[in-house]
């Protein structure tokens, strides 16, 4: 009988030890989850722009707003940046001819000056501008298009013509024509 409560009374502080150590465990988990959560919440509330930049900011898939250079508080889990805008000039560079009758090859400028039009077509900007510049080249008559920059000009023109109602401008064509 003795051994009988003695193996029993053992084994019962084994489970309360254990029972000690699953509370413990369990405890130590949930504040720590209670730490980090709102942790992981705050730094993902807090975007950052860089200078030169604008992030557009989206909600339930609709711009909310431009965020400008600096840093700026968003709403975490709902807010997502759909577009990193670069402010300064980019560079289109056209490998294959522009024109299908001529061998027309380039390189186009351009830059964004209004974020909140230039947001919604920013994905298409470079198909934009590579079609602006077919359908230029090919108004233009063959024989005008030996001066390569009166071309580029006209090219320009017929591109921020396009361009310029989506919130951007061409600053520069650099054609070379063969």
């Amino acid at each position: 009988m003795w051994t009988q409560v003695a193996v029993s009374s053992s084994y019962r502080g084994f489970v309360e030890t254990l029972n000690k150590l699953l509370f413990f465990q369990t405890m130590m988990t949930l504040l720590t989850l209670l730490l980090v959560v709102p942790a992981v919440l705050i730094a993902s509330a807090v975007k950052h722009v860089p200078a030169g930049q604008v992030y557009s900011l989206y909600r339930h898939g609709k711009l909310v707003r431009v965020l400008q250079a600096g840093t700026h508080l968003v709403l975490p889990l709902l807010d997502r940046v759909a577009h990193k805008i670069n402010l300064a000039g980019q560079t289109l560079r056209f490998e294959e001819p522009l024109a299908e009758a001529h061998d027309v090859r380039g390189t186009v400028y351009w830059q964004v000056l209004e974020p909140e039009r230039a947001d919604a077509v920013f994905e298409q900007v470079d198909q934009l501008i590579r079609r602006g510049a077919q359908e230029a080249l090919r108004s233009e008559p063959a024989a005008d298009r030996a001066d390569r920059r009166d071309l580029g000009v006209r090219v320009k023109q017929a591109l921020n013509n396009a361009l310029r109602e989506r919130g951007m401008m061409v600053t520069r064509v650099d054609l070379d024509v063969a």
